[in-house]
């Protein structure tokens, strides 16, 4: 460029010179927000940011579904999607608080890789076959129910009255909260199951 001639401003200095002073940062700061943890700090940018849950439908509580401590859970649905898990404040457990393992659970229910099917293998199958739950549901209800058939112990003289049966159990896992819980007591216990037990110890 010749000399003599002034450069044109660039695009950015152009912005910067139509900001007005009492929008810096420092005189923001200066003007009532001293340890710059405030409105100093926001730019226009940031004013204009809202929380991942903001757009949600609807809000469900729940339990995170990994260890035995059982935080509470918030789950965001949006178009009955799942769009984002947070801490439950209202939880006494873990008072609003998630393990990175808990705080990344929504990855666990959007995962392409999630599977929507039973792997199943046949007595005696080499290979693994595919069924749908409603099959695989269908097929342990047809055992449970054999089970008990052949199982089943009404009692003698000598032992008195038994309506019993040993042909299967129950073992809870840690995440199944208090109303599952009952709900499979309830229906082991209709069964004639005697063995029925939870390994969570919290």
């Amino acid at each position: 460029m010749p000399a003599g001639i002034p450069a044109l401003p660039s695009p950015k200095e152009q912005q910067l010179s139509q900001r007005k002073i009492t929008d810096l940062p420092l005189v923001r700061q200066l003007r009532g927000d001293p340890t710059a943890r405030g409105a100093a700090v926001k730019s226009r940018r940031s004013a204009r940011l809202q929380p991942r849950t903001a757009t949600a439908d609807k809000m469900v509580q729940s339990i995170c579904p990994y260890c035995a401590v059982g935080c509470g859970q918030r789950v965001y649905v949006k178009d009955e999607r799942v769009t984002q898990i947070e801490g439950d404040p209202d939880s006494p457990i873990s008072r609003g608080r998630l393990c990175p393992k808990g705080a990344a659970s929504q990855q666990l229910v959007n995962n392409p890789s999630r599977e929507y099917k039973v792997k199943y293998r046949r007595p005696h199958g080499t290979d693994w076959e595919e069924l749908s739950l409603d099959e695989a549901m269908d097929m342990i209800a047809d055992r449970v129910i054999k089970a008990r058939e052949e199982t089943w112990e009404s009692g003698s003289k000598k032992d008195g009255l038994l309506n019993r049966t040993l042909g299967f159990a129950s073992l809870g896992g840690a995440t199944l909260d208090n109303e599952e819980n009952y709900l499979i007591k309830k229906l082991f216990t209709a069964l004639g199951a005697i063995q029925i037990e939870n390994q969570a110890r919290i």
